[in-house]
């Protein structure tokens, strides 16, 4: 009973003296101060650099409009169309698909489209059987980052 007594009065001892790891009491004052390894920083800024890069190829290309401007089994016809699209419109980045059996040549990438009308209405003058505008992914241009152009 004794022994029992003992353990009691020990264990109420040590239970409200509440001492950390290091000997010291622990205040109640209700907030945690935690201290970091400025090293985690680092590891975070280079995980967010690391998905940024991986996922640039995903934020490259969005839904957007094309101009279909030939639909040909004739090989000849897609390239001198290419050609033309290329020496009246610079501009305008070109696309030759082979679909078998067919060649397709569409132009363009349009966000809007609005603007992909303005270049139909200017393609049809050289191209008159027809020039149709479609539903595509396009390639966008990204805005280069803060980042890079420091340092360049």
């Amino acid at each position: 009973m004794k022994y029992a007594l003992f353990l009691s009065f020990l264990f109420i001892t040590l239970a409200s003296a509440a001492q950390d790891s290091t000997g010291w009491r622990m205040a109640d004052s209700g907030s945690v101060v935690v201290h970091r390894d400025p090293r985690l920083d680092l590891l975070v800024k280079k995980q967010i650099q690391y998905n940024d890069e991986i996922t640039r190829d995903a934020r490259k290309n969005q839904k957007g409009f094309r101009i279909l401007v030939i639909n040909t089994n004739k090989r000849d016809e897609a390239l001198a169309a290419k050609s033309k699209v290329y020496s009246h419109f610079p501009e305008l980045k070109s696309y030759l698909v082979y679909q078998s059996p067919y060649f397709k040549l569409k132009v363009g990438n349009f966000k809007e489209r609005k603007d992909a009308e303005d270049y139909q209405k200017k393609l049809q003058a050289y191209f008159p059987t027809g020039v149709f505008i479609m539903n595509d992914v396009v390639e966008v241009k990204l805005p280069k980052s803060a980042e890079e152009v420091n340092d360049k």
